[in-house]
């Protein structure tokens, strides 16, 4: 009679940390919106932002570009990425400061790197991106 009383606890504990984490506040990075539904670039605290005041090496940011995975999600000519996932980078055609930010904070099913990339390496993967889309 133990065992039911135990996986109930359990239970109810483990929907009340998945409810905490659906639930757990606002999203970080997020600003007004256009009508497609993405944020406006520059619409967050650039105190968070600190790539956008370095200049992008996007020799440097096509290789971490490759490293870090992106071309798994983006499509992009430039570097012989075809992802689905996430946005194909070739039509959208980010600018820098919308690349840094999206990068930094992510949103959405973008992942945030703002605390796996030091800022360089941030401007880098954007300058590649803003000057190789299209």
């Amino acid at each position: 009679m133990r065992r039911p009383a135990l996986a109930a606890i359990l239970l109810a504990l483990s929907l009340a940390l998945l409810a905490g984490g659906c639930l757990g506040g606002e999203e970080v990075g997020a600003g007004p919106e256009t009508d497609d539904g993405s944020v406006q670039p520059g619409t967050t605290d650039t105190e968070k932002l600190p790539a956008l005041v370095l200049t992008g090496v996007a020799a440097s940011g096509e290789a971490i570009f490759g490293t870090q995975g992106c071309a798994a999600c983006h499509a992009l000519a430039a570097a012989g990425a075809i992802g689905t996932i996430g946005p194909n980078l070739d039509d959208s055609k980010p600018t820098f400061e919308f690349a840094v930010e999206r990068i930094t904070l992510g949103q959405g099913g973008m992942p945030s790197f703002g605390d796996k990339l030091e800022p360089q390496q941030i401007a880098d993967v954007a300058a590649f991106v803003a000057e190789s889309a299209g």
